[in-house]
């Protein structure tokens, strides 16, 4: 920061302009493009609804192609102009935007914008996702079920424009912050394949090299039964005084009721839908509805054992076929696994639970220090792009 304040110290001394977007820049709609128009080779073209799923914040190079012949006849963004989606079923999608890089230029589709301004391109595009640009952009939404954000809209939003300078020193440290987030995930996704790999190595069990291991059936493990029926209009997205009750469903927590229906420690298997077999482990009273299946240790598996075993077999493999696949108790209760002795179970336990806690947990390991450095990253985006303002002069 300090950087920053000997830069502003220098080279404006008496503060910051805030410019009106429209007055730095122009706003161009894009033009009809298509999935159906995508071809396998061609001209670069971005729909806007690939940028709320596909890009980041810049991008040199598209996901998709166009026809020369249709390519022609689209509106383009040049090297530096911000391509923005302007409209969105969700908040937070509405004016997403992506610094395009690339050389040549790119054909977009209609529902985005092309911004074509003076500034630096990522200065622009960190400047959208900070929380002042947020705060407008929420007070210039309309519509309900399809939001929307107009270009004449955009156009009033106001904005600090530092000199040049000081808006590539911002690019570069807002860029170090994004380079060590992506860091951390790629070693996240190498540590969960790391678990995954030794889950599997410690789960398969030889019988010569384990004498104690025997195959059981589900039904010999668990007590296991369907969960009840709750109406949604029961159920609270957050917790209350009176809703304090976590509820589970077959895709796991789905809010807060008053009472419980089991009470202790279990193991919860979603029993319908495309995720039906995902496992999650309770350790508090809960109530379960009939989309989970409430499987309860017997003295032969210990449950943080039983949680591996099961996530490991990938019981969604079980599930019924047709429109709406199903995992039936009784033939879950078929299902066989090699279980070792109590005392192997806790070894395994101990060295799983290590991974899992590195590869899952919200207040431990990665996924933890993930969050931190998101929040950080917010934190000094919008300390960075906090100015004191310019007086006009009278």
């Amino acid at each position: 920061m300090s950087r920053i304040d000997e830069m502003i110290a220098e080279l404006c001394p008496d503060g910051v302009e805030y410019k009106r977007l429209g007055d730095i820049g122009t706003f161009t709609r894009g033009a009809g493009i298509q999935k159906s128009d995508f071809t396998d080779d061609g001209k670069p073209c971005i729909h806007y609804g690939q940028i709320y799923t596909y890009y980041g914040l810049e991008a040199s190079e598209t996901k998709s192609l166009i026809s020369e012949e249709l390519y022609a006849t689209r509106k383009k963004a040049k090297h530096g102009d911000l391509i923005i989606a302007t409209t969105s079923e969700n908040e937070d999608d509405v004016c997403k935007c992506c610094a395009w890089l690339g050389d040549e230029p790119c054909a977009v589709s209609g529902d985005a914008y092309i911004y074509s301004h003076s500034a630096d391109p990522k200065y622009m595009a960190y400047l959208f996702c900070s929380a002042s640009f947020q705060a407008q952009k929420k007070r210039r939404i309309t519509g309900t079920k399809v939001l929307r954000v107009s270009g004449d809209a955009m156009a009033t939003f106001e904005a600090p424009i530092p000199p040049i300078e000081i808006q590539k020193e911002i690019v570069r440290i807002l860029d170090k912050f994004a380079e060590l987030e992506a860091e951390l995930e790629a070693e996240l996704e190498a540590r969960k394949a790391q678990y995954a790999y030794y889950r599997d190595k410690l789960l398969s069990f030889e019988r010569e090299r384990e004498r104690e291991s025997r195959w059981l059936k589900m039904e010999d493990l668990f007590y296991m039964k369907a969960g009840t029926h709750i109406a949604a209009s029961n159920i609270s997205e957050s917790k209350s005084a009176v809703q304090t009750t976590p509820c589970y469903g077959g895709n796991g927590l789905r809010g807060f009721v008053e009472s419980p229906s089991h009470s202790g420690k279990a193991l919860l298997i979603g029993r319908q839908g495309a995720l039906c077999g995902n496992v999650y482990r309770v350790e508090e009273d809960f109530y379960a509805t009939e989309h989970a299946v409430v499987a309860t240790c017997s003295d032969l598996v210990l449950q943080d054992y039983a949680y591996h075993m099961l996530v490991n077999r990938n019981l969604n493999r079980y599930k019924s076929a047709g429109a709406q696949p199903g995992l039936a108790v009784g033939k879950l209760k078929e299902v066989e696994f090699l279980v070792p002795s109590l005392e192997t179970q806790q070894k395994v336990v101990d060295i799983l639970d290590r991974f899992d806690a590195l590869t899952t947990s919200l207040t431990d390991g990665l996924p933890a220090e993930i969050e931190a450095r998101r929040q950080q990253y917010e934190y000094y985006r919008d300390k960075l792009l906090s100015f004191p303002r310019k007086e006009s002069a009278a």
